[in-house]
Protein backbone atom coordinates (compact mmCIF):
# COMPACT_ATOMS: atom_id res chain seq x y z
CA UNK A 1 0.00 0.00 0.00
CA UNK A 2 1.14 3.60 -1.05
CA UNK A 3 1.76 5.65 1.88
CA UNK A 4 2.06 8.98 0.47
CA UNK A 5 -0.13 10.49 -2.65
CA UNK A 6 -1.08 12.88 -4.50
CA UNK A 7 -4.25 13.99 -2.47
CA UNK A 8 -6.57 11.12 -2.94
CA UNK A 9 -6.81 7.66 -1.55
CA UNK A 10 -8.53 4.29 -2.80
CA UNK A 11 -10.03 1.55 -0.51
CA UNK A 12 -10.85 -2.05 -2.09
CA UNK A 13 -12.95 -4.96 -0.99
CA UNK A 14 -12.78 -8.32 -1.88
CA UNK A 15 -15.73 -10.77 -3.40
CA UNK A 16 -17.48 -12.99 -1.38
CA UNK A 17 -15.00 -15.82 -2.01
CA UNK A 18 -11.62 -14.20 -1.63
CA UNK A 19 -9.13 -11.83 -0.15
CA UNK A 20 -7.08 -8.50 -0.41
CA UNK A 21 -4.78 -11.09 -2.36
CA UNK A 22 -7.33 -11.17 -5.34
CA UNK A 23 -4.98 -11.02 -8.33
CA UNK A 24 -7.29 -8.02 -9.61
CA UNK A 25 -6.81 -6.34 -6.23
CA UNK A 26 -3.72 -6.36 -6.86
CA UNK A 27 -3.13 -4.88 -10.09
CA UNK A 28 -5.85 -2.08 -8.82
CA UNK A 29 -3.19 -1.29 -6.26
CA UNK A 30 -0.37 -1.18 -8.35
CA UNK A 31 -1.25 0.64 -10.97
CA UNK A 32 -3.17 3.43 -8.69
CA UNK A 33 -0.36 3.66 -6.63
CA UNK A 34 1.91 4.10 -9.28
CA UNK A 35 -0.03 6.72 -10.52
CA UNK A 36 0.07 8.53 -6.90
CA UNK A 37 -2.96 7.20 -5.19
CA UNK A 38 -2.87 5.83 -1.72
CA UNK A 39 -4.46 2.40 -1.72
CA UNK A 40 -5.46 -0.20 0.85
CA UNK A 41 -6.69 -3.04 0.42
CA UNK A 42 -8.93 -4.39 3.42
CA UNK A 43 -10.38 -8.01 4.55
CA UNK A 44 -13.71 -8.34 6.10
CA UNK A 45 -13.95 -9.73 9.41
CA UNK A 46 -15.13 -12.92 8.28
CA UNK A 47 -11.77 -13.16 6.41
CA UNK A 48 -9.83 -11.99 9.17
CA UNK A 49 -11.54 -14.75 11.45
CA UNK A 50 -10.93 -17.07 9.19
CA UNK A 51 -14.49 -18.16 8.13
CA UNK A 52 -15.61 -18.96 4.73
CA UNK A 53 -19.13 -17.59 5.16
CA UNK A 54 -19.43 -14.37 4.53
CA UNK A 55 -20.73 -11.69 7.50
CA UNK A 56 -24.05 -10.47 6.42
CA UNK A 57 -23.96 -7.03 5.19
CA UNK A 58 -24.73 -4.97 7.71
CA UNK A 59 -21.32 -6.16 8.95
CA UNK A 60 -19.80 -5.81 5.73
CA UNK A 61 -20.73 -1.85 5.08
CA UNK A 62 -19.97 -1.04 8.99
CA UNK A 63 -16.57 -2.44 8.30
CA UNK A 64 -15.48 -0.67 5.06
CA UNK A 65 -16.47 2.77 6.63
CA UNK A 66 -14.21 2.12 9.18
CA UNK A 67 -11.58 1.35 6.70
CA UNK A 68 -12.58 4.04 4.99
CA UNK A 69 -12.46 6.67 7.59
CA UNK A 70 -8.80 4.87 8.38
CA UNK A 71 -7.89 5.72 5.32
CA UNK A 72 -8.69 9.25 4.44
CA UNK A 73 -7.34 9.94 8.00
CA UNK A 74 -3.61 8.05 6.83
CA UNK A 75 -3.57 10.36 3.85
CA UNK A 76 -4.73 13.37 5.28
CA UNK A 77 -8.11 14.12 3.16
CA UNK A 78 -11.26 14.86 3.22
CA UNK A 79 -13.72 11.30 3.41
CA UNK A 80 -14.57 12.63 -0.48
CA UNK A 81 -11.01 12.51 -1.72
CA UNK A 82 -11.58 8.73 -0.83
CA UNK A 83 -12.51 6.26 -3.87
CA UNK A 84 -14.41 3.15 -3.11
CA UNK A 85 -15.25 0.01 -4.89
CA UNK A 86 -13.54 -3.61 -5.27
CA UNK A 87 -14.62 -6.75 -6.77
CA UNK A 88 -18.34 -8.74 -6.06
CA UNK A 89 -19.50 -8.26 -3.08
CA UNK A 90 -16.42 -5.54 -2.09
CA UNK A 91 -18.08 -2.83 -4.74
CA UNK A 92 -21.89 -3.72 -3.44
CA UNK A 93 -21.00 -3.15 0.14
CA UNK A 94 -18.90 -0.17 -0.92
CA UNK A 95 -21.78 1.23 -2.87
CA UNK A 96 -24.15 0.90 -0.14
CA UNK A 97 -22.17 2.45 2.10
CA UNK A 98 -22.45 5.73 0.14
CA UNK A 99 -26.12 5.39 -1.05
CA UNK A 100 -26.47 5.66 3.38
CA UNK A 101 -24.43 8.32 3.44
CA UNK A 102 -20.20 7.86 3.53
CA UNK A 103 -19.03 10.74 1.34
CA UNK A 104 -16.40 9.24 -1.51
CA UNK A 105 -14.93 10.65 -4.85
CA UNK A 106 -16.15 8.00 -6.45
CA UNK A 107 -17.36 4.20 -6.61
CA UNK A 108 -15.15 1.68 -8.55
CA UNK A 109 -17.41 -1.61 -9.17
CA UNK A 110 -15.75 -4.72 -10.55
CA UNK A 111 -18.15 -7.28 -11.61
CA UNK A 112 -21.11 -5.75 -10.01
CA UNK A 113 -23.24 -8.74 -8.63
CA UNK A 114 -26.43 -7.09 -10.07
CA UNK A 115 -28.36 -10.22 -9.06
CA UNK A 116 -27.37 -14.31 -8.02
CA UNK A 117 -26.71 -16.42 -11.55
CA UNK A 118 -29.92 -17.06 -12.85
CA UNK A 119 -32.07 -15.50 -10.01
CA UNK A 120 -32.52 -11.83 -12.31
CA UNK A 121 -36.12 -11.41 -10.34
CA UNK A 122 -33.47 -10.56 -7.05
CA UNK A 123 -32.18 -7.67 -8.34
CA UNK A 124 -29.27 -5.90 -6.00
CA UNK A 125 -29.74 -2.17 -7.49
CA UNK A 126 -32.33 -1.00 -5.13
CA UNK A 127 -29.76 1.64 -3.89
CA UNK A 128 -28.49 3.17 -7.26
CA UNK A 129 -31.17 6.31 -6.89
CA UNK A 130 -29.16 7.17 -3.99
CA UNK A 131 -25.59 7.21 -5.93
CA UNK A 132 -24.97 10.47 -6.77
CA UNK A 133 -21.33 10.26 -7.24
CA UNK A 134 -19.26 9.10 -10.31
CA UNK A 135 -19.32 5.57 -10.66
CA UNK A 136 -17.19 3.27 -12.89
CA UNK A 137 -18.83 -0.04 -13.54
CA UNK A 138 -16.22 -2.85 -14.99
CA UNK A 139 -17.75 -6.43 -15.97
CA UNK A 140 -17.63 -8.90 -18.71
CA UNK A 141 -20.42 -9.60 -21.15
CA UNK A 142 -21.13 -13.06 -20.49
CA UNK A 143 -20.87 -12.19 -16.47
CA UNK A 144 -23.86 -14.42 -14.66
CA UNK A 145 -24.66 -12.09 -12.10
CA UNK A 146 -26.02 -9.26 -14.72
CA UNK A 147 -25.84 -9.31 -18.15
CA UNK A 148 -24.89 -6.39 -20.26
CA UNK A 149 -28.79 -5.15 -21.05
CA UNK A 150 -29.39 -6.11 -16.98
CA UNK A 151 -26.96 -3.28 -15.84
CA UNK A 152 -27.13 -0.89 -18.46
CA UNK A 153 -30.80 -0.80 -17.25
CA UNK A 154 -30.08 -0.47 -13.61
CA UNK A 155 -27.79 2.08 -14.27
CA UNK A 156 -30.61 4.32 -15.43
CA UNK A 157 -31.79 4.93 -12.30
CA UNK A 158 -28.21 6.14 -10.83
CA UNK A 159 -28.10 10.31 -10.42
CA UNK A 160 -24.50 10.50 -10.73
CA UNK A 161 -21.94 10.16 -13.87
CA UNK A 162 -21.63 6.54 -15.03
CA UNK A 163 -18.99 4.82 -16.97
CA UNK A 164 -19.48 1.14 -18.10
CA UNK A 165 -16.14 -1.26 -19.83
CA UNK A 166 -17.24 -4.33 -20.73
CA UNK A 167 -14.99 -7.08 -21.78
CA UNK A 168 -16.12 -8.58 -24.47
CA UNK A 169 -16.39 -12.95 -23.68
CA UNK A 170 -15.45 -12.68 -19.97
CA UNK A 171 -17.59 -14.21 -17.13
CA UNK A 172 -17.96 -12.67 -13.37
CA UNK A 173 -14.36 -13.88 -13.02
CA UNK A 174 -12.58 -11.42 -15.68
CA UNK A 175 -10.18 -14.37 -15.50
CA UNK A 176 -7.01 -13.16 -17.46
CA UNK A 177 -7.83 -9.67 -18.00
CA UNK A 178 -6.25 -7.96 -14.27
CA UNK A 179 -3.28 -6.01 -15.82
CA UNK A 180 -6.66 -4.65 -18.16
CA UNK A 181 -8.93 -3.62 -15.24
CA UNK A 182 -6.55 -2.28 -13.55
CA UNK A 183 -5.28 0.08 -16.21
CA UNK A 184 -8.96 0.80 -17.02
CA UNK A 185 -9.53 1.99 -13.06
CA UNK A 186 -6.23 3.80 -13.01
CA UNK A 187 -7.49 5.71 -16.36
CA UNK A 188 -10.53 6.71 -15.20
CA UNK A 189 -9.53 7.51 -11.88
CA UNK A 190 -6.91 9.63 -13.31
CA UNK A 191 -9.42 11.20 -15.61
CA UNK A 192 -11.68 12.41 -12.79
CA UNK A 193 -8.61 14.06 -10.91
CA UNK A 194 -7.51 16.21 -13.72
CA UNK A 195 -10.57 17.41 -14.51
CA UNK A 196 -11.04 18.45 -10.85
CA UNK A 197 -13.36 15.85 -9.32
CA UNK A 198 -13.50 16.51 -5.81
CA UNK A 199 -16.68 17.26 -4.59
CA UNK A 200 -19.68 15.38 -3.25
CA UNK A 201 -22.82 15.01 -5.00
CA UNK A 202 -23.94 15.28 -9.09
CA UNK A 203 -20.73 15.38 -10.90
CA UNK A 204 -20.59 18.03 -14.34
CA UNK A 205 -17.66 15.82 -15.73
CA UNK A 206 -18.95 12.03 -16.95
CA UNK A 207 -16.29 9.50 -17.27
CA UNK A 208 -14.37 8.85 -20.47
CA UNK A 209 -17.00 5.75 -20.81
CA UNK A 210 -19.57 7.50 -19.73
CA UNK A 211 -23.16 6.41 -21.44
Amino acid sequence: MAKASRGFGLLLAPGAGSSSLHPALVAIDGAVSEAGGAVRRMDFPYRLAGRRAPDRMPVLVGSLVSAARALAAEVGVDQQRVYLGGRSMGGRAASLAVAAGLPAAGLVLVSYPLHPPGRPQQVRSEHFGSLTLPCLFVSGTRDAFGAPGELNAALAAVPGATSTVWFDGSDHSLRGRDLEVAETVSRWILARERAGAQVLGVSSHPGPNAR
